[in-house]
């Protein structure tokens, strides 16, 4: 069966997309795309045998904007791995912090909101982070597009971590 995942590379080997092993083999078999990584084990059928696609890239160049990445509450937690970004610990709820808080003008954007645990959560109140006199351990900031994939990929294949940029 053609179980696995594969990451689609545009011409230039920027990660564009992953799709299933069917689409892929169907892709390099029409000379469409070529494989640039393979897992392990070959794929077999009556006439022909040919290896497994773990990475493909496409052979023209497409044209695609790039995703946006939703501003939402699950998508705060994946950029900030679920840890706190105060003590950095994950072993409890979490909770969204707005660093300005929205009574004193702050926004819902990427770089004003962090995961935070309640305990931190609540020192900090409805003060800035300098005003409560607590440290963020990493600015936060917009993800890029890659970041839908590297989620979408969950625990990729390591033949895929030098396209992601994830080694």
């Amino acid at each position: 069966m053609l179980t696995k995942s594969v990451l689609v590379l545009n011409q230039n080997y920027i990660p564009i997309s992953i799709c299933s092993a069917k689409k892929a083999v169907i892709l390099i078999l029409l000379e469409k795309a070529q494989m640039v990584e393979r897992y392990k084990n070959d794929i077999h059928s009556i006439k022909i045998k040919i290896p497994y696609p773990s990475v493909i890239r496409l052979n023209r160049y497409v044209r695609k904007p790039f995703q946006k990445v939703a501003l939402s509450r699950k998508n705060i937690f994946k950029r900030d791995k679920n840890h706190c970004q105060y003590c950095g610990k994950n072993h409890q709820a979490m909770t969204i912090d707005h660093l300005i808080p929205k009574s004193l003008g702050g926004k819902d954007t990427w770089e004003n909101l962090v995961c935070a645990c309640i305990r931190c959560n609540s020192k900090k109140g409805d003060r800035s982070p300098e005003q409560a006199g607590m440290k963020l351990l990493r600015k936060p900031k917009k993800p890029s597009h890659l970041f839908y994939l590297q989620h979408l990929a969950g625990k990729a294949h390591k033949t895929w971590n030098d396209y992601l940029f994830m080694s």
